[in-house]
């Protein structure tokens, strides 16, 4: 059996990755990481953007996977990437270059302004990334495993043009699909509900806790993932309750990123076959992994950081 050590979302800091890697034993021969006693990492994406070191994470990242040494899945911001880069059917950007946009993908425009051609390269290892891994003994997806929306994508990738135009194209299905999986379940609020977040934008809409397998009678406030006191204290309708999955408990582990849980949370579980391990490690947070040795339940003493 292969052992797994699972890693959140980097963000371009790579001392910070090396420094875990580091910890959890791996060790660079010949510019690639690797453990002694054959432990890979599962990388949850969001490799680029934010961080100061961008390339040399995706070196590392790339090196360690096409040696062996690691599996990785795409993160939102990968896709927004190769969508950032590609035109569509209308000569539109797939994403478009608002102020917003580049403004998330500034630094990494930044870092790669004079290497096009290698640009280009990682633009195409982008497209190669699954949207989730399913290796038995644990589940790795970016920001929520949902099995519906997992069917829609199959086993298509980035590749298929068709299929990438359609999923940047909202209102379709495959749209649908890759914003859950690398996203989350969006919960819609009531427009006599719409709230200001912590930044003072108005929000209609919050990730929300999508693995309740009955949140039906749960209110706004208690779906909201990471917690706030933002949305309103009342009651979801059911057709809201209804987006949320679940994840049943007897489920193997699955782990996710994403979240960008609040760096005074403290580390562990969210249930005993779930786990988030992005801790805000692009704002201050600790990088933190999840050494899995084959149990079924997490436990809060196997989290790295």
């Amino acid at each position: 059996m292969t052992f797994y050590d699972i890693i959140g979302d980097i963000h371009g800091h790579y001392d910070k990755l090396t420094a875990l890697l580091t910890k959890l034993g791996y060790a660079p021969e010949e510019g690639i990481w690797s453990h002694p006693a054959g432990r890979k990492v599962v990388f949850l994406g969001d490799f680029i953007d934010r961080g100061p070191k961008i390339r040399h994470v995706l070196q590392l990242v790339r090196r360690m996977c096409e040696a062996g040494h690691a599996l990785a899945v795409m993160g939102n911001h990968e896709y927004n990437a190769v969508c950032f880069h590609t035109l569509g059917e209308t000569g539109d950007w797939l994403r478009p270059h608002d102020a917003g946009n580049c403004g998330e993908h500034a630094v990494t425009l930044a870092e790669f302004w004079d290497r096009r051609e290698e640009w280009d390269d990682w633009l195409e290892w982008f497209k190669t990334l699954p949207f989730y891994l399913d290796l038995g003994g644990i589940r790795a997806v970016h920001a929520c495993w949902h099995p519906a929306e997992m069917e829609v994508i199959g086993d298509r990738t980035l590749h298929d043009m068709d299929f990438l135009v359609a999923t940047a194209k909202v209102g379709t299905p495959e749209f649908q699909a890759v914003e859950t999986l690398l996203k989350g379940v969006q919960v819609p609020v009531p427009a006599e509900a719409i709230y200001l977040d912590k930044e003072g934008h108005p929000r209609q809409a919050f990730r929300g806790r999508w693995w309740n397998e009955n949140p039906t009678g749960q209110t706004y406030r208690s779906l909201i993932f990471p917690p706030a006191d933002t949305p309103p204290d009342t009651p979801v309708p059911e057709e809201v309750a209804a987006l949320m999955p679940g994840y049943p408990g007897e489920a193997p582990p699955v782990f996710v990123g994403h979240y960008w849980l609040p760096v005074t949370d403290p580390v562990g579980p969210l249930l005993p076959n779930l786990a988030c391990l992005d801790y805000s490690a692009a704002n201050g947070g600790p990088m933190v992994a999840y050494r899995w040795d084959g149990e079924t339940v997490i436990t809060k003493e196997k989290f790295t950081l």
